[in-house]
């Protein structure tokens, strides 16, 4: 399958007939959003929907209307969106759906892929989508007849997978995985075939190869992040408290960025040694590696401050100076992680991967069958 493969695609299956009159647009790459309405401002509606733009359909899996005053607060969630139409297309060149392929969609949104997926596998019978919320369900098959496409539409747990069913040459995960992928995923894919899947953990595309033993092994890619899969709730964290004079604190450097961990020793702070340049603008291999290693990388939280979180533990970060709070000292661990980047002459995502086992899943550089905190240990007093 070609790029013209895909755009011919694109032509048979075209994206407004997917979105909503009203609709929350959010160009990519730029913060924010505004509201679109065909009928009051059909320019801007189709510029929106014609555009590298994400359009958000649902608040909160449908409890919240979508309508502008809700849409642009900040603490309603998105639960349905059609994707950047850019990151559509990498997506469907990393799954490489050939004719004749049996592919399974995991999120089926708006049913905008999942028309895409069968015209470019030439037969609606082999491709099926499954869907977690029933009402969306319903709009992605209204949407998807609106063009003359019928797939096998499921309602649905995707987290277990589709059994009783013959193994498919592609999964195509439309829904963010934030930290385990489901094995069953794998279990349901033929050896050789492809699954292609975002990985919000690790803010990447992953593509896996399923291989005859029942692993299934892969590559980092395309920067992405979804909706997260509604069947996997997030990690729990501990439950947060103010210490006085940490990051948070009222009065302190960062008040309102870094809340600390019950039971967890009071701030550390130090001056800073080294450049913390290429851990604030990390590079694609080291980025991946601290989103797995150390648990996140740094974000701008305003003018000179920068914040590093994970598990209960926050490092805040200025230009000459670290306060470090919560059970471990993320920003040490960060420091240690670049030297031993470095040392290995700074992979970049061309050396890294991921593994998925039964029993385990990890991220591995150079050696597939080593994970890499094998030789990458954030540990004080490892090389």
């Amino acid at each position: 399958m070609g790029a013209a493969d895909i755009a011919a695609a694109l032509v048979s299956v075209p994206r407004h007939r997917f979105i909503p009159p009203r609709a929350w647009a959010s160009p990519v790459g730029t913060p924010g959003g505004y509201w679109i309405d065909r009928e009051c401002d059909p320019d801007a509606w189709w510029e929106a929907v014609y555009s590298d733009t994400v359009i958000v359909t649902q608040l909160d899996e449908g409890r919240i209307e979508l309508t502008e005053q809700n849409a642009a607060r900040w603490f309603w969630k998105p639960t349905c969106s059609a994707s950047s139409p850019l990151l559509v297309t990498a997506f469907l060149r990393h799954l490489d759906p050939r004719p004749g392929d049996r592919v399974m969609e995991i999120g089926t949104g708006t049913g905008w892929t999942a028309g895409l997926l069968t015209v470019l596998t030439g037969d609606p019978a082999r491709v099926t989508s499954m869907e977690i919320d029933p009402s969306l369900a319903a709009v992605a098959e209204r949407n998807l007849s609106s063009c003359g496409l019928t797939p096998r539409l499921v309602v649905g747990n995707a987290a277990g997978g589709l059994p009783g069913i013959e193994l498919f040459d592609r999964l195509h995960i439309s829904a963010g995985v934030d930290h385990r992928i489901p094995y069953a995923w794998v279990e349901q894919v033929r050896p050789g075939g492809i699954i292609v899947l975002p990985c919000n953990g690790l803010g990447r595309l992953v593509r896996l190869t399923v291989r005859q033993d029942g692993t299934a092994r892969g590559t980092f890619h395309d920067e992405c992040g979804f909706m997260p899969l509604r069947s996997q709730p997030p990690a729990p964290l501990p439950a947060p408290r103010t210490v006085p004079g940490a990051p948070g604190a009222p009065g302190a450097p960062g008040a309102g960025t870094c809340p600390a961990t019950a039971g967890a020793p009071p701030p550390r702070r130090r001056e800073l040694t080294a450049d913390p340049g290429p851990l604030l603008d990390p590079a694609p291999g080291l980025q991946v590696l601290l989103d797995d290693l150390v648990g996140g990388s740094p974000w701008p939280t305003g003018e000179g401050t920068w914040l590093l979180s994970a598990a209960g533990s926050c490092a805040e970060v200025t230009a000459d100076r670290v306060t470090q709070c919560g059970p471990r000292d993320l920003w040490d661990r960060a420091e240690r992680l670049l030297h031993a980047w470095r040392q290995r002459d700074c992979p970049g995502l061309d050396r890294l991967g991921m593994t998925v086992t039964p029993h385990e899943q990890y991220v591995w550089l150079d050696d597939p069958d080593t994970p890499a905190r094998r030789c990458l240990s954030t540990e004080r007093g490892n090389p």
